[in-house]
């Protein structure tokens, strides 16, 4: 290659050269430019993007049809497990423990106690008050000073100066006999436990058998901490048949209502349709939580109304399970929604930002 060659190679390397600068100058300034106006258009697209995810997430006409089957489910719930419903009297279910239950589990227990034998004074106890008097029936409390209480042949009241007092048992039932004090109660207990720790096991079962057969019966048991906060209000709840066993049935009820509903809307899932399974959850998600909303506010409408018309028996249509339940979808479906908004608009930002066309 001569001199002359080796020149015009150099320049047409050089123009080749100044061509790919400008070329990538142009790409630059060509995606600058689009970068520039994704920038000067955020709130649109966002916005955009808000109501493409509030169009693919809105109930369709089957949405619908769930939401309403579900809120017939939970209303008819409501109508027929009242808080009253679905229990037995205590001697019904005394001679049922006793039928299943070894005598020395089944026996009485202390904290049942109310009626004297040789004691004088007023203790405050008696057979109608004695579930939410006593801390023997508290649900959790009752772990410890019901057991204690079996242990020692005692019964301690449920207030602040935790009121004890001496049992003794006669003929098949105990009956109050002096008092004591809550210190010389576990004092009494340790001592015993240590002589023999088969009777701790014996007295927790014992009282594990006493609380089982107390939960269905016509008073029921009376709400932990309610219980211990207020026995006025644990005793009108009480009355209403608003206790442990109605709380969890409704809480059990609406909760398995709301797995049927979720699991049969579940299987309509159309990938082709929904970009992701999370997607089609968020429309289940609504009508559980649109659902149970609707049925709990209707029964809380419902209560208030009777109430004011006078009826003395309004709270025992209150479902308080079903309303636990309803906030507690309403906590964490909005969550789940929430999170599952946040990733749709980072995604779909994102291939905005990306280079997807947008017509701005």
């Amino acid at each position: 290659m001569n001199k002359y060659e080796k020149l015009r190679a150099k320049k047409n390397q050089a123009l080749e050269g100044a061509k790919q600068d400008i070329s990538n100058m142009q790409t630059v300034a060509s995606e600058s430019y689009r970068v520039a106006k994704v920038a000067a258009n955020v709130q649109n697209i966002m916005n955009d993007i808000d109501k493409k995810f509030a169009s693919v997430t809105k109930l369709d006409s089957v949405d619908v049809k769930f939401l309403f089957f579900a809120t017939a489910l939970q209303c008819i719930r409501q109508y027929w497990l009242t808080n009253d419903s679905l229990r037995v009297g205590d001697q019904e279910a005394s001679k049922f423990v006793k039928k299943y239950v070894p005598i020395s589990l089944a026996g009485p227990v202390p904290y049942d106690a109310f009626k004297k034998e040789g004691f004088i004074g007023n203790t405050g106890i008696s057979g109608a008050n004695h579930r939410y008097t006593t801390l023997g029936h508290d649900p959790l409390l009752g772990w410890i000073f019901g057991t204690a209480n079996i242990l020692t042949d005692t019964v301690t009241k449920n207030n602040f100066l935790l009121e004890s007092y001496n049992t003794v048992l006669v003929g098949n039932e105990y009956k109050i006999c002096e008092a004591t004090n809550i210190g010389h109660i576990f004092l009494e207990s340790v001592d015993r436990v240590q002589k023999d720790y088969k009777d701790l096991i014996l007295a927790v079962m014992k009282h594990a058998v006493h609380l089982a057969s107390d939960a269905f019966t016509t008073m029921g048991l009376p709400i932990p901490i309610i219980n211990s906060l207020s026995p006025d209000l644990s005793s009108k709840l009480l009355k209403n048949g608003i206790d442990v066993y109605s709380v969890t049935r409704g809480i059990a009820v609406s909760s398995f209502i709301n797995m049927l509903i979720a699991a049969i809307h579940g299987l309509f899932y159309n990938p082709a349709q929904y970009s992701s399974r999370e997607i089609y959850e968020v429309k289940t998600r609504k009508i559980l939580s649109y659902s149970n909303s609707i049925a709990s506010a209707s029964n809380v409408i419902y209560v208030a109304i009777s109430a004011s018309l006078g009826n003395e028996s309004a709270l025992k249509q209150l479902d308080v399970g079903g309303i636990l339940v309803t906030i507690y979808r309403l906590i964490t479906d909005t969550k789940f929604i929430n999170q599952v908004k946040e990733e749709f608009l980072e995604k779909e930002f994102h291939t905005i930002v990306m280079g997807t066309d947008y017509d701005f």
